[in-house]
């Protein structure tokens, strides 16, 4: 094998394993802040109704409806409606903003919604469970394009 393409293997490896990554982030409280939420892709009101009742179904899985008060922080957006909307609507408590939910668990839940090309990559975020999934906008909303991918933390 040449000097070359075992220089180009050897970088492919490397970025293999550097890119997941490379959308990590830290902040103050160190992998997760529940104060960021943001829908960067500015969904139409029927795909971020689509693409919010099925990151809920998925959440509901791992996080079940009554386990706690969900405390989201929302940007105002139609995501943020549609996905305040959809955990009511499977039977989760939602804090609003400005409200301090008392003598119950509190489940800080932080969302990020970004497009390019098409594609509408969404990510949920507690601190237990992170979600993320990748959809095709469509004429109609959005299709999923991707599993789920779950990463579960222990606090």
């Amino acid at each position: 094998m040449s000097h070359t393409r075992r220089s180009i293997l050897k970088a492919i490896g490397i970025s293999v394993l550097a890119t997941p990554m490379a959308g990590c982030m830290t902040s103050e409280s160190g992998w997760f802040n529940p104060t960021t939420s943001i829908d960067a892709a500015n969904l139409s009101p029927s795909a971020a109704s689509i693409v919010a009742g099925d990151m809920v179904a998925k959440l509901s899985e791992h996080v079940g409806a009554g386990t706690g008060t969900i405390s989201l922080k929302a940007d105002n957006s139609e995501f943020a409606l549609a996905l305040e909307s959809s955990l009511r609507g499977w039977g989760y408590a939602v804090a609003e903003a400005d409200q301090q939910p008392l003598g119950d668990t509190i489940i800080p839940l932080a969302y990020t919604i970004d497009s390019d090309a098409g594609q509408i990559f969404a990510r949920l975020t507690t601190p237990t469970v992170e979600l993320a999934r990748t959809y095709q906008a469509t004429p109609t909303g959005a299709s999923p394009t991707s599993p789920v991918s779950v990463l579960t933390r222990t606090v």
